[in-house]
């Protein structure tokens, strides 16, 4: 396994991320910035193991769940909005670019929760820092991967731009897994960082315009043992929700 990712203090946040596009936070960090406490986290966590399985992936595999819900946040307001299906561009998703794919909503209690509210606007404030203050679109995503089975691809679509102005990847756990390396690449040349994220509700944050990501695939440690990996990617954009009307 690669060594744990190299941390960024909250107050050095702003110049990492305008200096290298990326930071990761610790638990501890991430936690204190966005104002949710350690309880929270642990309140939320078990509604992984009730995911359901991802219907739409076109590498004919069963191992990854999920949900998505949409929100928008502007100023000190959330609003959750009408389900409606998760669309991205060819050009950003190439496995499942172009094809409106409609998952489960989030748990009514999740984004009801006002720990869910101060999460949202707390990576508003430092998609503000990047961008400038505006109407954030923000999407929604609680996957598990699963590879009880064999392998478990984070990242089926390869090393990828969403879209967004603004993707924070919440690392929820790990459980009998090898692999899970996260690689962060800068989108216009060589340069880039490999590490493992292993600290639960730690954050990678990615300024979308200037790198791109991906995660290897997973294995489990002991066959025949339960083998997962859970995260939470939240995305801001600016000016809409993608989709095919540009909605």
């Amino acid at each position: 396994m690669t060594p744990p990712p190299p941390l960024t203090a909250p107050g050095d946040l702003s110049a990492q991320l305008h200096a290298a596009g990326w930071a990761v936070l610790g638990a501890d960090s991430f936690s204190g910035l966005v104002a949710v406490p350690p309880a929270a986290w642990q309140r939320w966590a078990p509604q992984w193991g009730a995911l359901p399985p991802d219907q739409h992936l076109r590498d004919g595999g069963r191992y990854r769940r999920r949900r998505h819900g949409c929100f928008v946040v502007d100023s000190a307001t959330v609003r959750a909005m009408p389900h409606r299906p998760h669309w991205q561009p060819v050009e950003y998703n190439a496995l499942h670019g172009g094809i409106q794919r409609r998952f489960e909503p989030l748990p009514a209690e999740l984004a009801a929760d006002p720990a869910w509210q101060a999460l949202l606007l707390g990576l508003a404030r430092v998609t503000d820092g990047l961008r400038g203050s505006r109407p954030w679109f923000v999407e929604a995503h609680p996957f598990r991967i699963d590879a009880s089975e064999g392998i478990g691809r984070p990242t089926p679509e390869g090393a990828h731009r969403d879209g967004v102005d603004l993707v924070a990847v919440v690392f929820m756990g790990r459980s009998n897994v090898k692999g899970g390396e996260t690689r962060v690449f800068d989108a216009r040349g060589p340069q880039g960082v490999r590490f493992t994220l292993s600290e639960p509700f730690s954050v990678l944050l990615l300024d979308d315009e200037r790198v791109i990501h991906e995660t290897t695939p997973i294995q489990p440690l002991q066959a025949a043992e339960p083998s997962w990996r859970d995260t939470l990617v939240l995305t801001y954009r600016q000016g809409g929700f993608q989709g095919p009307d540009a909605l």
